[in-house]
């Protein structure tokens, strides 16, 4: 599959398989193909974002200002979590973008983007 602005724009960031995490997200999202893709078994917050920029966690949608708030909500229960963003391919970059900063402002720097393996 051809590079998107999506990929490029998270090139220093590890693609991650989350196929076993489907179930947790109640939004279809269409993950891009990369050949390099990791299965990760534990991300603790899993944040989904939807082909319109739609953002979800934990089953209900976020405005990306609120963003911040859940995911230092979730890291009470889990202090060493890590964020997993599930983007559609046609998500923007530049949602993605605002996504992971909300994470770093929240205290998580280990932030992965989820892929489907190409084969």
């Amino acid at each position: 599959m051809r590079r998107s602005p999506i990929s490029s724009a998270v090139a220093e960031e590890e693609d991650i398989n989350l196929t076993p995490m489907l179930d947790v997200v109640c939004l279809e999202v269409n993950r891009p193909d990369a050949e390099t893709s990791n299965i990760q078994e534990n991300a603790a917050i899993l944040i989904a974002i939807g082909a319109t920029n739609d953002i979800w966690i934990d089953g209900r949608r976020v405005d990306v200002r609120q963003v911040k708030a859940n995911i230092t909500k979730l890291l009470a229960d889990n202090p060493q979590g890590s964020v997993v963003i599930q983007a559609d391919e046609k998500a923007q970059a530049d949602a993605i973008i605002q996504v992971m900063d909300q994470s770093r402002e929240a205290g998580v720097y280990a932030i992965s983007l989820a892929s489907e393996p190409k084969f």
